[in-house]
């Protein structure tokens, strides 16, 4: 078995594609499929599943999966230590951020971090804050920017808050509501809503507030993009309950504050025991210090 191989089934898993695999690994597509076959055979099980129209991981896949990303995170991070040892930060820095993310301007923060350490790779996914914490957890992403109610912590994760929010309605600019000064969930129930998809942190926020008002309220449209869903909301389909912080850079449509609004906290995370020096770099470029990094450290350890 070797590392190349591993690098190899982590790029397919993760691109859900040999081609797409092939052009991150910068090489042609037979030489992959051939590698990751011959680590089939030494194992006696297929790794993946291969349609026409699809290539999914098989359940020996989804077991082998974390170890191999787990090897391959190891040499990369040996690889970086010993060019940190030397006064160099190289290596990969790969983020996560949900959509709605207002606490840091995280296009400017990466650009800031590359013009200062132009040797790191960057990557940058976008997912559910849930999905973020689990692949910060994985080892997957090296840091996370995610949004969660007031009454949840990110657990098994290194984390800091950066920034307290409240939700504000969001309609278009010919809704009945757009004249409001200020309204409550109670006025909002009759409403139909766009939000983000059931179980997932924004949605959960939402739903607790609308039960402790001991009020129902109809989600028509569930959505996870969230220019997707400003879309809807001004062709006035629905309205939505939004962070202010990140309405404020929406156009064509109306926000309105509500009284007794659900709350979220956004949370910057990062996987103490997986931590590279790109990583580290990229937190100091946040201001974060060592102090700080310590602190996060052992609160996670203590969860």
């Amino acid at each position: 078995m070797e590392l190349q191989q591993m690098r190899y089934v982590v790029a397919v898993a993760e691109t859900n594609s040999f081609t797409r695999a092939a052009e991150r690994c910068l090489v042609v597509q037979s030489a992959l499929s051939h590698q990751i076959a011959r680590l089939e055979r030494e194992l006696g099980a297929r790794l993946f599943e291969r349609t026409s129209r699809r290539v999914r991981l098989t359940p020996a896949g989804e077991a082998f999966l974390p170890a191999a990303r787990q090897c391959v995170n190891a040499a990369e991070r040996a690889a970086a230590e010993v060019a940190a040892a030397v006064g160099e930060v190289r290596g990969r820095l790969t983020v996560g951020v949900i959509p709605t993310v207002a606490a840091v301007d995280v296009p400017a923060a990466l650009n800031a971090f590359h013009r200062r350490y132009p040797h790191v790779r960057i990557g940058l996914r976008v997912g559910a804050s849930e999905e973020l914490v689990d692949l910060v957890k994985e080892g997957a992403l090296d840091v996370a920017f995610l949004g969660l109610p007031v009454t949840a912590r990110p657990e098994g994760v290194a984390a800091k808050p950066l920034a307290h929010d409240q939700l504000v309605a969001v309609v278009a600019p010919d809704h009945p509501l757009a004249a409001e000064g200020e309204v409550d969930l109670a006025r909002l129930s009759s409403e139909v809503f766009v939000d983000k998809p059931a179980g997932t942190a924004g949605r959960i926020q939402s739903d607790q507030a609308f039960a402790a008002a001991g009020v129902p309220r109809e989600v028509a449209f569930e959505v996870t993009d969230a220019g997707f869903m400003t879309r809807l909301i001004h062709q006035n389909l629905g309205i939505a309950l939004l962070p202010s912080r990140y309405t404020r850079h929406l156009t064509g449509v109306v926000t309105v504050p509500v009284r007794d609004a659900p709350a979220r906290t956004e949370h910057l995370i990062w996987n103490r025991l997986t931590r590279t020096p790109a990583a580290t770099a990229f937190l100091a470029e946040l201001d974060l210090t060592e102090a700080d990094l310590r602190e996060a450290d052992l609160t996670e350890s203590a969860v």
